[in-house]
């Protein structure tokens, strides 16, 4: 008698092939799942019931499919139509005892993959609990029947046979099964064969006993190799035990790319649910690639991923904390390890060391940052200089480095990532520790301004200077500075960048705008950046002596210019347009001193 499934399964078999699972291989893992749910079942009442499934391609079979024979606890007539035949309904798998977290499958559609290469599929099971062996029969179209087998299986268990709908014989070959059974099912504590020949080892990596920690240490190295294709700086063993995990997670040799999230490998109750899972760790640990095994932790529907619940919350910062102490001892036991870890990894530490503290002990202590005297830690920084004053970005180091160093004033470069951030968090260590941007004004109170006499002969020659750069908005500044190899150099206060960034935007608003910037503006009129002339350059003396006030313009203009490309400052068109005047005409200048004039 032939009875209709409670859905259009032909719409379920569109979703599942289309939505849910990203691959027909799914149906294999399925199948295994099932079978070591039953045979988990049955071992609970019959400890000693034997813990096999075989797999028999086509090649096996002789007659085009594929079957799957466990030695699990099998199915009544009643828990046939139960599960096999309706969809969803959990409340039935509660009743029959097969929804417990001990057991694989929660969703009741395993079997339902298989109709992703099958037409048709084949069930022959005999319960351990008693009754006859029952034969259902599963159509891709809708339909179903159950019958009593025309043959008693001799012991309990379940077969289910798949014949391959055509184009999808690939899947069912005994290369393809053997090969999705190893992936799958390797580390599930069941036999699984495939032609006489187990194919899968029943364990888990860090579960294997091994003579000593040097032996454990080379036999994880070499599964790294194996799985993930490098051999790794070091090994961490992992352990949550609210989501009932274990696993190690192994740190990559190599630079990784902060912006890519990672993929680990996952099992669930020893049963593979991805090798792509990228929710497991905090996006800090980039450098990392794990292998775990958990019981708690909850699939999507498609088991190819974790459900994002506060337990997946949880674990991921209960394996931060863990990597965490392993970096911290680290520092405590290895500092020249460390060194090599960081100059790799810096910036997964870094990142972590913005919200933890032990990490920006580590960071601070081991770490080199970049500074105007050459690379040091913070930590030996300070131990130089009483205030920590940086840059916000390196363009703006590169210009002020020599400068600062030639004063003696201790400068860092914060250009990089996270490091102004960690430079700000130093107080948290230790309050009286003083951090901040560098201020141009603090820089130039360490030059030297002229003596009167100079000054006095300067006069014109400033004037000179001021009018030429007047419709730029710079002022001119003469001073005496280290290095002597430098000629000049443009000093823009915050509040001299914020006023020309005002002005900008009101030249390009409309009237109504313009007018409300404008008042806005009002207020920092006076704040205008700044040409300083260092006076021990002999090419500024020259300038400033030179005889013909056209040449002298000139020069003030190629300073200014050469002062805006050294600094990495944006070149408004004004700007480029003096530039290329300045040099235009001094080219001019110098063909005429050749007598080409």
């Amino acid at each position: 008698m032939e009875r209709a499934f409670q859905v259009d399964l032909r719409g379920v078999v569109d979703l599942l092939s289309h939505h849910l699972y990203t691959s027909p291989q799914v149906y294999l893992r399925e199948l295994l799942q099932n079978a070591a749910d039953a045979i988990t079942a049955r071992r609970q009442a019959e400890p000693d019931a034997p813990a096999v499934v075989t797999i028999d391609p086509p090649e096996a079979t002789g007659d085009g499919t594929l079957r799957v024979r466990d030695s699990g606890i099998g199915l009544t007539e009643r828990e046939v139509h139960e599960l096999l035949a309706t969809i969803g309904r959990s409340s039935k798998r509660d009743e029959l005892g097969l929804a417990r977290h001990e057991f694989l499958g929660q969703f009741g559609i395993g079997l339902l993959s298989c109709f992703l290469v099958a037409d048709e599929v084949h069930v022959l099971t005999r319960s351990a609990r008693g009754g006859p062996t029952v034969e259902w029969t599963g159509l891709s179209d809708g339909r179903y029947r159950v019958a009593p087998a025309a043959r008693e299986r001799p012991e309990p268990g379940t077969t289910v046979t798949l014949r391959p709908r055509p184009g999808t014989e690939q899947w069912l070959s005994g290369a393809m099964a053997g090969d999705l059974a190893v992936r799958y099912a390797d580390a599930l504590p069941v036999e699984i064969s495939i032609a006489g020949r187990r194919v899968n080892s029943g364990t888990l990596p860090w579960r294997l006993g091994h003579p000593s920690p040097a032996a454990r240490a080379a036999a994880l190295r070499e599964y790294a190799e194996r799985v993930f294709g490098f051999a790794p700086f070091d090994v961490i063993d992992l352990a949550v035990p609210e989501a009932g995990l274990t696993g190690l997670a192994f740190v990559l040799p190599m630079a990784a790319n902060p912006a890519a999230r990672s993929g680990h490998r996952v099992y669930l109750r020893r049963m593979l649910l991805s090798d792509s899972v990228d929710t497991l760790l905090p996006e800090w640990a980039f450098f990392l690639r794990c292998v775990v095994d958990t019981a708690e932790l909850r699939p999507t529907a498609g088991r190819e991923a974790l459900y994002e619940d506060d337990l997946l919350a949880d674990t991921r910062e209960a394996l931060g904390a863990q990597v965490r102490d392993w970096l911290v001892r680290l520092a405590a036991t290895a500092p020249d390890r460390l060194q090599r870890f960081l100059s790799v990894h810096h910036l997964g530490v870094k990142a972590l060391a913005l919200h933890d503290a032990e990490m920006l002990r580590v960071v601070d202590r081991w770490w080199p940052m970049e500074t105007a005297a050459g690379p040091m830690t913070l930590a030996e920084f300070r131990r130089r200089h009483p205030v920590v004053r940086y840059t916000a970005t390196a363009d703006e180091f590169r210009e002020l480095a020599a400068v600062a160093a030639a004063q003696n004033l201790g400068l860092v470069n914060g250009g990089y990532a996270y490091d102004i951030e960690i430079m700000r968090r130093l107080p948290l260590l230790d309050p009286a520790i003083s951090v901040r941007r560098l201020e141009p004004a603090e820089l130039t109170t360490c030059f030297e301004p002229p003596d009167p006499d100079l000054e006095t002969r300067l006069r014109p020659f400033l004037r000179l200077a001021a009018d030429t750069l007047h419709a730029l908005g710079c002022a001119v500044v003469p001073r005496s500075f280290d290095p002597p190899t430098l000629p000049a150099l443009y000093m823009l206060s915050r509040e001299a960048a914020q006023a020309q960034e005002m002005r900008s935007a009101r030249s390009a608003a409309n009237d109504l705008w313009a007018g409300v910037l404008g008042a806005v503006d009002s207020t920092a009129a006076t704040d205008r950046p700044q040409l300083i002339l260092n006076l021990r350059n002999p090419v500024v003396r020259r300038v400033a002596e030179a005889p013909d006030p056209s040449l002298a313009a000139l020069g003030v203009q190629a300073l200014y210019g050469q002062a805006l490309l050294s600094g990495h400052h944006p070149l408004r068109p004004q700007d480029s347009a003096l530039l290329n005047h300045s040099f235009l005409g001094l080219l001019d200048w110098a063909m005429a001193a050749g007598g080409t004039r």
